[in-house]
């Protein structure tokens, strides 16, 4: 594939950009990269602290406190354990301690939003030997849910219905656990 830009060179840099749902693709020469500003500067590439930081996009007042102001240095916020900033992850893309993901939770839910479509809760593959335990489990724990409510709401056909669901559920559990041992 040529470049783009200049129609000489082969493309060696691909960006893809999604910007308010438009997907646009970028095929770009080393040099024309370099001249329009999107080539990282690195071996190759770019870090994951690169990419982190311009998720985090945190060039806001905090980042310019001086040492003039008296009040510069309130209110940021410092992991108890480590003593890390979130200016500080904001740089460097990682947390200095597991205690920081409970620090800065309040700042990490928007960016996780922002990165997983608006989601915050990972739900990753489950391994085949083990995922139809976890389904059935997960199916028990919805229906339960639901049979609350349906009692909460004085449904009580309804209730009825899935006390029988959950039984079948919990049957079928008890059964497969039992043809494994």
């Amino acid at each position: 594939m040529e470049c783009q830009e200049c129609h000489q060179n082969p493309a060696s840099v691909h960006f893809t950009k999604i910007i308010n749902g438009q997907k646009t693709e970028t095929h770009l020469c080393e040099q024309c990269a370099r001249e329009k500003g999107e080539w990282f500067p690195g071996a190759g590439g770019f870090s994951i602290s690169n990419l982190l930081s311009g998720l985090l996009n945190l060039d806001y007042p905090l980042a310019n406190t001086s040492t003039n102001k008296p009040f510069g240095t309130i209110g940021v916020n410092q992991c108890p354990r480590c003593g890390m900033t979130f200016q500080q992850f904001s740089k460097i893309g990682r947390f200095g301690c597991s205690n920081c993901y409970e620090t800065f939770h309040s700042q990490l839910d928007p960016i996780l939003r922002r990165v997983h479509s608006g989601n915050t809760v990972h739900h990753g593959k489950i391994p085949k030997r083990i995922g139809g335990h976890l389904h059935l489990s997960k199916e028990i724990s919805r229906l339960k849910e639901q049979l609350q409510k349906a009692i909460q709401y004085e449904e009580f056909e309804k209730a009825a219905e899935l006390r029988d669901k959950i039984r079948s559920l919990e049957q079928l559990l008890q059964d497969q656990r039992g043809g494994e041992q």
